[in-house]
């Protein structure tokens, strides 16, 4: 089975590249700014939040506080676009998979890699915001790349269930919008962790332990080992949950979309 699935994949590669490269195109299309809005987007927001929680709130008095929230709201960011656009892949894709076949779950894969392109690009902000702020890279700044795949795999296997159930209840677009506020207000993106005394909360939010890492890594600090575990077992058990029930309801989409 993972033979004839490697085979699969290496047959229609070039497909999911050029899937890749159009919905990246299509995202900016319309887009005065085009991809420079990947990078003024989360300048922009930062800006605002900064305002909000130090002059308004008296929060963040920390003079890297901008680069705090940068790397909290960059990740957070492409996790919730990816697993949207993951969420309406069969559906928008509906005419091309009743006429052409072609494996179904490569229109949410290639959402979440286009996502993750344009968030790879957005990390230019952080380093610059990083050099700004005076933020001095140390060696541990090279274990970030294990919370950005993390981050891959979580998207990846969050979008496949949310592709599949979006498929047999409409409304997951809708229901999936309020997890997402969620996510976002328990992952710390802009407050300090110490500033809460129901710690419990957090551990239902894979999202906000593989934050902590990225920001262990930017900040200069060893891996949060705890912090590593909990988010690899939520992410990998999302994949493979993902594929699981995305393998065995994708027969059943053409009745539904």
């Amino acid at each position: 089975m993972m033979s004839n699935a490697i085979r699969n994949f290496n047959k229609y590669k070039y497909l999911l590249f050029e899937l890749i490269k159009k919905e990246i195109k299509l995202k900016y299309r319309r887009s005065f700014l085009g991809i420079l809005w990947t990078l003024l987007e989360p300048i922009l927001t930062t800006i605002v939040l900064t305002l909000v929680f130090t002059r308004m709130l008296d929060w963040g008095k920390s003079s890297d506080y901008p680069v705090y929230i940068l790397t909290g709201r960059l990740l957070y960011s492409f996790f919730s676009s990816s697993t949207k656009s993951a969420m309406k892949a069969i559906r928008s894709n509906a005419t091309m998979i009743k006429k052409v076949y072609v494996p179904k779950y490569i229109y949410p894969v290639s959402s979440v890699c286009s996502g993750y392109v344009t968030f790879l690009i957005s990390m230019i902000v952080l380093l610059g915001a990083a050099f700004i702020f005076k933020i001095k890279p140390t060696v541990h700044l090279l274990t970030a790349v294990i919370p950005l795949v993390l981050l891959f795999v979580l998207a990846l296997g969050v979008g496949l269930i949310l592709a599949t159930m979006a498929v047999f209840f409409r409304d997951m677009e809708y229901l999936w919008g309020v997890i997402l506020m969620l996510v976002m207000y328990t992952s710390a993106i802009f407050y300090k962790t110490e500033k809460v005394d129901s710690k419990w909360i957090f551990y239902f939010n894979p999202l906000y332990f593989i934050i902590v890492n990225f920001r262990n890594a930017f900040f200069g600090h060893p891996m949060d080992m705890q912090a590593l575990a909990i988010a690899a077992a939520y992410s990998f058990g999302a994949l493979i949950i993902g594929i699981i029930l995305f393998y065995k309801k994708q027969d059943k989409f053409i009745l539904n979309i």
